[in-house]
């Protein structure tokens, strides 16, 4: 529903302007990013990193985020304001919790460079999907393809490294490459659907406060998934 959009002129909200929208939904998405920071630092310091990864709880929070992200997707339109509000930053922290192993397989500095070039590549996609006069609609198909077919590539290479203890080594970093691309794309894409669910529920508060926790999951899993190719990039440069 969110991805259908009609001709209809921006007008004054109950929400507030477009520009007010805009800015509330990356609000949400930056406290989502702090959330999940926290969450990672907390595990990681606590030690409930050990005992998470050791009983296999680990694989049920995964489960756990999975299920949350198919029924903010599914149900969105259905959800209370505040239950999807609260579902997004359960997300988060779950999201945080399971990252933690990157501040154990990685040192600060490789982190923190990772962010920054992340926050770069994000940054220009985001101001780019903002202003561009461009209808990005048409990404839809392309991006969507794209994405399947990192997983199946992912989930292939993954299973061919398990059972024949494959090392892909620069096909790996050609494939977190072509990731930061597809996610570049995408962090534009969902940046420019922001004006487009502005548009269609203007004159709906509670509708505008769904599309904006969405839009905030959408470009939150963008970011994550830039940091982390890059983060692999520079892990596996460092160690050649």
């Amino acid at each position: 529903m969110f991805n259908r959009y009609e001709n209809i002129s921006y007008a004054e909200s109950p929400f507030g302007t477009l520009n007010q929208f805009v800015a509330k939904t990356f609000g949400w998405m930056f406290a989502g990013l702090l959330v999940t920071f926290a969450a990672a630092v907390g595990t990681v310091s606590t030690g409930a990193f050990v005992m998470l990864f050791n009983t296999g709880l680990v694989f049920a929070l995964t489960i756990a985020e999975l299920i949350l992200v198919l029924v903010l997707s599914a149900r969105i339109t259905k959800l209370q304001p505040s239950t999807a509000t609260a579902m997004f930053f359960v997300y988060a922290v779950l999201n945080g919790i399971n990252l933690s192993v990157y501040f154990i397989a990685y040192d600060l500095s490789t982190l923190i460079l990772a962010f920054l070039v992340g926050a770069v590549y994000f940054g220009v996609m985001a101001v780019y999907g903002a202003n561009t006069q461009r209808d990005l609609l048409g990404w839809a198909p392309k991006l969507m393809g794209g994405l399947v077919a990192l997983i199946v590539t992912a989930l292939v290479g993954g299973l061919f490294g398990l059972l024949f203890g494959i090392s892909f080594g620069f096909l790996d970093v050609v494939y977190c490459g072509l990731s930061v691309l597809l996610f570049m794309g995408m962090t534009a894409y969902d940046t420019q659907m922001l004006k487009h669910h502005y548009a269609y529920f203007g004159g709906d508060a509670a509708m505008l406060q769904k599309a904006s926790i969405f839009g905030a999951l959408n470009l939150y899993l963008d970011f994550i998934n830039i940091f982390l190719y890059i983060v692999r990039i520079l892990g596996r440069n460092r160690d050649n």
